[in-house]
């Protein structure tokens, strides 16, 4: 199976950045005679959506040909690249690839047309309801999913026998997870840097807390920082807890999800929080002979940790929709092409060529994909009951107030959560930048 490390990136980061696109042509482009041609802004991956994109482009019958333009890996620098483009209304880009959590702000700022009732029924039949509600503002469908993405806990069997816990069990916490790697001296791997994957990390233990980051997120700017209370405090105490604990990794405040994995692979990891590409990354690096057998062999997947014993998790989804830019010149054949690339097929083989999976809910019944995926049902299971990030036009200043106060994850105590809410009430109101 193949696997494009640097896609890790792509799923969300607070910020602006600079960088040109590169483009890889799969037709020929230049000034246009015969069929329009549907330029796509796409994120990197090992040539997947490309190849899709190609075979609409064949079977359309000369409807439309596609040229992809590759977003960089950052997503910093493809939020940089898309606002810009977009508030110049760039008629240029006709489909692009869009991080779940920004589809508001690019909904609210006009820069997505929306999907007609027709079309959205179309887009959407057989998805699981979690990718779909990523690409709704409004009630209104402004974004289709391309592929989602979710949490698991990743486990050492050996280590965990050898702890006596079972992180399998229905109330498995992240205390008992701490506990337990610091019981055998080891370490637990968790996106802690100052980026996007740590605001996922501290929005799932709010949410699963049976908390909210906001309480009110379509309040937009008005929006009630909610942060402070049980679900605040408990999860400050495992974020802080786990940093100041022996089980802490060495890099845990620089630390992504690629830095989490080199950790759990590593002869001191025991546990990990990650995304299911881990399973075919452990696959590649066995082939290539960087990675022992019997060290994938021992590798452990569960469902994300609870908070509370008796509250079941909401793990954290990720994933990418496919949006209809605004001011693009072809909006009916960019319509056409994302129905196409979406199809259940092929996100499907998606899924089993990527190791991203797929939105849709009939995919992992596949054969190939349950072969590919001993994992599959967790996977489903858990996108259909997972949390999302606050769906908010202002979603990057909610994000930047949480990452911004909960860094380094060691600096995280008991005030934490209460200082977070009043740093990001005078974010949204206007009276602090980030």
């Amino acid at each position: 199976m193949k696997l494009f490390h640097t896609k890790l990136l792509s799923r969300g980061l607070v910020g602006i950045g600079v960088v040109a696109a590169a483009a890889t042509v799969l037709t020929a482009c230049g000034s246009e005679s015969g069929p329009p041609t549907i330029t796509w802004y796409a994120f990197p991956d090992n040539g997947g959506a490309a190849e899709r994109a190609h075979r609409c482009a064949d079977a359309s019958g000369g409807a439309y040909r596609v040229r992809i333009e590759v977003l960089p890996a950052d997503a910093t620098m493809q939020r940089e690249q898309l606002v810009r483009r977009l508030a110049a209304r760039d008629s240029s880009i006709d489909v692009f690839s869009l991080d779940v959590a920004y589809v508001a702000e690019f909904a609210n700022a006009g820069f997505l047309r929306p999907f007609s009732d027709a079309d959205a029924m179309e887009l959407t039949a057989g998805m699981l309801p979690a990718p779909v509600a990523t690409g709704l503002w409004s009630n209104t469908l402004y974004a289709a999913p391309f592929k989602t993405n979710i949490q698991m806990l990743w486990f050492k069997k050996s280590m965990a026998a050898a702890a006596g816990v079972d992180p399998r069990s229905p109330d498995f916490t992240w205390d008992k997870v701490i506990e337990a790697a610091v019981s055998q001296g080891k370490k637990i791997g968790v996106q802690g840097a100052r980026y996007e994957g740590y605001m996922q990390w501290v929005t799932a233990l709010i949410s699963s807390a049976g908390g909210r980051i906001v309480s009110d997120p379509e309040a937009g700017r008005h929006a009630a920082p909610s942060m402070a209370g049980p679900a605040g405090a408990k999860a400050a105490d495992i974020v802080g807890g786990l940093a100041r604990s022996g089980a802490a990794p060495a890099d845990l405040s620089v630390a992504r999800e690629e830095q989490a994995r080199a950790n759990f692979q590593s002869d001191q990891g025991m546990f990990m929080v990650n995304w299911p590409y881990v399973l075919a990354a452990g696959r590649t690096a066995v082939e290539q002979g960087t990675l022992a057998r019997s060290v994938l062999d021992d590798y452990g997947f569960a469902r994300y940790p609870r908070v509370f014993a008796d509250k079941p998790s909401t793990p954290p989804l990720g994933g990418t929709d496919l949006a209809v830019g605004a001011y693009g010149r072809h909006p009916d054949r960019a319509v056409s092409l994302i129905e196409c690339v979406n199809a259940l097929d092929k996100a499907t083989q998606y899924m089993l060529d990527e190791g991203e999976p797929s939105p849709y809910a009939a995919s992992y019944d596949d054969p190939k994909v349950r072969a590919s995926y001993p994992d599959a049902d967790l996977i489903r299971q858990s996108v259909t009951e997972a949390g999302s990030r606050p769906i908010t036009p202002y979603y990057p200043d909610i994000a930047g107030s949480v990452i911004n106060t909960w860094h380094p994850p060691a600096s995280v105590r008991a005030g934490t959560p209460a200082a977070t809410d009043a740093f990001m009430s005078d974010v949204l109101s206007g009276k602090r930048l980030l």
